[in-house]
């Protein structure tokens, strides 16, 4: 014991003598401010450090016979000779040939921002005149909303090609009048009212709600989950988050349901064959299994995915792959082009895609999007818990089962009473004219529940709100003629509306048609329903983070006010959290972005 004792306490002193030294090689360095790399925090620190071994040694150490210490780079063992131990490994007071300088800490690289976002120029203004007819496929998908409101609560305004203003406005749901019954899948519904950012032009609000279905009537899904486990996966905002999605729709899965996990990174492989949706506590012990690490092998994933699904096939049901993932492909099949190519010809074997993408840094929103277009699906962002539970359990069915698929609207303009027409958003939705009525171009799905909302901003001839020059010799005066033959005069109406859509299992289009009626026009937005002055105010609110080139004077107060005055019935919250984000981004300097 008192040999113990007197070891103590000649350690002790060695440890007081490196400090001193370390103390006094700080000392000599500070003549020299720009060399200067120790601080007296790191000093406090190492004297720290040398204090709790003080206390350390205090403490009985025969309960092990090897026990090692560290402090200020000098290691001691107990049962080392103190004549045995090395030379305190400090800083020296002169360093040849560094001119008495202590080498500098090496700096700590920013992180590369590497996120990939599609660049699409907003939609123009047509002269009527010139080209009447506007045509573009539906859009369902939500990711642009969820991947806005990170940004904002990050504090930061989005990049303006983040900003996909219908997938903006088709984030929330909308009360429009549903069909009578499910041989028709959805009913459009129109309002027509003064633009709230322009009072010289008028917006056109076109809605559609496909019908819903109860939980207990869905069909027996056949889902397949793709999952990314390389090692960009390893944030907190991605595996973490994806697991403990992917456990909340396992919850609502029953007996009849079939659910496959297969996971990719440098190599792929199926964890979970096909597992009856019951059997909850297997399909969960999978998923939280789950680790990160390698490369990513998307395409290979993708492949061995749509093997799995086509295995457990059924015929009625849903089949469905679920890739979670940050979008980032770097080994094997990594082209855009090639990956979704494939995606279009696996879409064939009666198997659709949606893709849910995590985190942050290097998120590949342009390739999730587009995979989820081409494989018939949808696509969401998963920014918390919160939004999962939305798309994988509140929304289940309208993510899951599709009523109607290759949806297309084209919308003709009279020219008697509609001077200048412009979509707004669908920048990547527009199809050509001849495209509506050929149905072997594909277009956009709806699935059960779900409601689908298109914004025409338009000037009427003879208002003030027009933004193109009259054509010199532009001697077109409309087409009194044919309105006459069909039984209208040619100023009764503004528009016609039709909409193209094939049932999940069918070829061949069904055609639906609505006018739009001059008299159906309202002169204040006050005498609007609510969903036409809240879409309107996310449209407004998307624009103005994407710039504000058609949105005049309108400021984010304005938005606020407008989507508060249209919250109606939000059972939910979303219509309010969106007064949040309207408050964020104006704290922020939008207009100088």
């Amino acid at each position: 014991m008192q040999k113990t004792t007197k070891k103590s306490i000649r350690m002790r002193a060695l440890l007081r003598t490196t400090a001193l030294i370390g103390l006094m090689a700080i000392a000599a360095c500070s003549q020299e401010d720009n060399d200067q790399n120790y601080t007296s925090t790191e000093l406090s620190k190492q004297t720290k450090n040398v204090e709790a071994l003080e206390r350390e040694e205090t403490t009985s150490n025969a309960q092990k016979e090897h026990k090692v210490k560290k402090t200020a780079g000098l290691v001691l063992e107990d049962s080392m000779p103190l004549s045995a131990m090395p030379a305190p490994s400090v800083a020296p007071a002169i360093a040849p040939g560094y001119d008495n300088a202590i080498a500098p800490l090496p700096e700590v690289a920013p992180e590369i921002d590497r996120e990939n976002y599609l660049h699409l120029a907003d939609n123009p203004v047509h002269l009527t005149q010139e080209d009447p007819v506007s045509t573009f496929s539906i859009d369902v998908d939500t990711g642009g909303y969820s991947n806005v409101r990170r940004f904002l609560e990050d504090g930061a305004l989005p990049r303006e090609d983040a900003v996909r203003i219908e997938e903006l406005v088709n984030y929330f749901s909308y009360d429009y009048p549903l069909p009578e019954d499910q041989a028709q899948p959805f009913k459009v519904f129109t309002e027509v009212a003064p633009t709230p950012w322009n009072a010289e032009t008028k917006l056109i609000h076109i809605g559609i709600k496909a019908f819903d279905i109860p939980a207990e009537d869905r069909p027996a899904a056949n889902l397949v989950f793709l999952v990314d486990i390389s090692g960009s996966m390893h944030a907190q905002n991605k595996l973490p988050l994806l697991k403990s999605s992917l456990r909340l729709m396992v919850d609502k899965m029953t007996e009849k349901d079939r659910i496959s996990l297969v996971t990719y990174a440098g190599s792929t492989r199926v964890v979970l064959p096909a597992t009856p949706g019951n059997e909850k506590a297997k399909i969960r012990a999978a998923i939280e299994a789950l680790s990160s690490g390698g490369s990513t092998n998307g395409g290979a994933g993708i492949k061995l995915a749509y093997a799995e699904a086509q295995k457990e096939l059924i015929e009625g049901g849903i089949n469905r792959i679920l890739l979670a993932t940050d979008g980032d492909v770097n080994v094997g099949t990594v082209d855009f082009d090639a990956l979704k190519d494939m995606v279009e010809r696996k879409r064939k074997g009666g198997v659709s895609l949606t893709t849910l993408g995590f985190g942050t840094g290097n998120y590949n929103d342009h390739l999730l999007e587009q995979l989820a277009d081409a494989g018939n699906g949808n696509h969401a962002y998963i920014d918390g818990l919160s939004e999962a539970r939305k798309v994988l359990v509140e929304e289940m069915s309208s993510t899951l089962l599709t009523v109607a698929k290759d949806v297309k609207i084209q919308v003709e303009f009279n020219p008697t009473v509609v001077a200048e027409y412009r979509l707004i958003g669908y920048e990547n939705r527009v199809l050509n004219r001849e495209d509506f009525n050929n149905d072997k171009v594909d277009a956009g799905e709806i699935g059960a529940g779900h409601t689908v909302t298109a914004l025409y901003e338009v000037a009427l001839v003879g208002s003030e709100g027009k933004q193109l020059d009259p054509l010199r010799y532009g001697t077109k005066k409309g087409n009194s003629d044919t309105a006459l033959e069909k039984g209208f005069s040619a100023g009764d109406e503004l528009a016609y509306v039709k909409v193209r859509y094939k049932a999940p299992d069918g070829d061949k289009s069904k055609l639906l048609a609505y006018p739009i009626e001059v008299a159906e026009m309202k002169t204040a937005n006050e005498k609007t329903d609510d969903h036409f002055r809240f879409s309107a105010a996310v449209a407004a609110f998307g624009q103005i983070l994407k710039g504000g080139k058609y949105t005049g004077d309108m400021t984010m107060e304005d938005v606020h006010k407008l989507a508060r005055s249209g919250l109606g019935e939000d059972p939910f919250g979303y219509r309010r959290e969106f007064l949040g984000l309207v408050d964020l981004a104006s704290s922020m300097d939008v207009a100088t972005r």
